[in-house]
């Protein structure tokens, strides 16, 4: 094999300098893994607040998902270097949360459903992130309470939620006409199978940027699909439909070449009954953080997260929150997809993953450049996203069985993830609850795996 496809020994050194022309590819994949999961819960939201094609706030939401693109690059680049005590120089890539879905749908609700709304929302988000921030600046002092066994735990939920999520997208994603059809499980088998052969079958660079080979050869294999394949189908009722698996070129023709992020695009309001709901989930979401460095550095570099590292990681969630906020995108959390992707891979190095955020940054400074890369299959997304949240799953055992199995810490994984992914899996038995516990404790499982494994290493007596 030639020298140049050999991989840079630096890729698994988290500051060595690494070869621009690797770096690039290392970092697009980290962009292909996370660009489609990063915009949708704005357009989720941006819906229950009316800011929607077709609508007079049509252009508000282009603005707004151009946004989300520009900030999640500029809050990865402090995550991995810093700006003083903020940011826990980690190979974590930031990116919207999904996790604030619940809560904001809760508070749309109650504030109208309008653009007065969103403004609520964002004006709770920013009052929120600066609270996670003072959680981060403290969290050296509640360190005891998260023992590997506790964010092994959490870090065990997360890839099991996950999980669900990767084989929806493997079936051509969620509300699909064509969901599970031959043609959309067959591409995400076939890029599955591309990962494992250059995972497993190459060496250097080839073998470190599998992923990224895997979604190329998936978007060639739609491309040829289109061409021998019906591009329709139709429903039972009669209605015709465009089947998931096909490219929208229209979508990278409509779009602008360049665009410049809006500051304050909405009326920032300030309500309580925003704020304190959304306080509550930047707790939720500061032991989500915990867990995903965590398994970043177990499952990437063999070695539990600092108290440095968790504290700046925690506080760039928080201010980087509140720094999106400012140009009315939705909190940015670190992305659990990208830990699988690193845990996989095991790259590290800080200039690889900068240059992933540099690739996103631009993305939202050229519209055409990101809808490129949104108009993936999710088929083609799955196929590499069951492999890679399965790594998660893989750092979370790894960070259990850093201490012996004894009889107490197999009583706090086994009751932990019994009661939180049962929750997870079973969302109904929450249905008596009062409307702000079912917004805490539903969802994926991950908040009520976390609090039951902190409680019982705290209530538990040392074996």
């Amino acid at each position: 094999m030639s020298k140049n496809l050999e991989l840079s020994k630096a890729a698994y050194d988290f500051e060595a300098k690494m070869p621009l022309s690797q770096a690039i590819p290392l970092g697009l994949q980290h962009v292909l893994a996370m660009f489609v999961g990063n915009l949708t819960p704005l357009l989720i939201i941006c819906g229950a607040c009316g800011i929607k094609g077709g609508t007079d706030l049509a252009d508000l939401q282009i603005a707004l998902l151009q946004n989300a693109m520009t900030v999640a690059g500029l809050v990865t680049l402090v995550q991995l270097y810093s700006i003083g005590p903020c940011g826990g120089k980690v190979p974590i890539i930031m990116g919207t949360s999904s996790g604030f879905i619940g809560v904001f749908s809760s508070v749309a609700h109650v504030m109208g459903n309008g653009i007065l709304a969103y403004g609520a929302i964002m004006g709770a988000s920013i009052i929120g992130g600066i609270f996670e921030g003072f959680l981060g600046f403290f969290l050296k002092y509640l360190r005891r309470f998260f023992p590997s066994v506790v964010t092994g735990t959490v870090v065990l939920s997360i890839g099991l939620s996950l999980i669900a999520v990767g084989i929806n997208s493997f079936g051509g994603g969620r509300g699909a006409k064509d969901f599970g059809s031959m043609e959309n499980v067959g591409l995400g088998l076939f890029v599955l199978a591309i990962i494992l052969f250059f995972k497993h079958y190459t060496k250097g660079f080839f073998a470190s940027s599998s992923i990224l080979w895997g979604i190329i050869c998936g978007y060639a294999a739609s491309i040829v699909m289109s061409f021998v394949l019906p591009t329709t189908g139709v429903t039972a009722k009669g209605v015709a439909y465009t089947k998931a698996w096909v490219i929208n070129w229209d979508k990278v023709a409509s779009s602008s070449w360049f665009e410049v992020p809006a500051l304050l695009p909405v009326d920032l309001v300030f309500d309580m009954r925003a704020i304190v709901p959304v306080a509550i989930m930047f707790i939720v979401t500061a032991v989500e953080t915990v867990g995903d460095i965590s398994g970043v550095m177990e499952g990437g570099m063999g070695r539990e997260a600092t108290d440095k590292e968790l504290a700046g990681g925690v506080m760039c969630d928080g201010l980087g929150s509140t720094f999106a906020a400012v140009f009315g995108v939705l909190p940015n959390t670190s992305f659990s997809q990208n830990v699988g992707l690193v845990a996989m891979t095991k790259v590290v190095n800080r200039f690889a993953l900068a240059c992933g955020a540099v690739i996103l940054i631009l993305c939202g400074l050229i519209p055409k450049l990101g809808a490129l890369i949104s108009i993936m299959p999710q088929s083609v997304l799955g196929g590499a996203a069951v492999m890679m949240f399965s790594s998660i799953v893989v750092s979370g055992i790894q960070l259990v069985t850093k201490e012996p199995l004894t009889q107490r810490n197999l009583t706090i994984i086994s009751v932990s993830l019994g009661v939180g992914y049962g929750m997870g899996a079973t969302p109904a038995i929450l249905n008596a609850l009062p409307d702000l516990a079912k917004l805490i404790f539903g969802g994926s499982g991950i908040v009520p795996a976390a609090i039951v494994a902190i409680f019982l290493n705290i209530i538990l007596p040392k074996d």
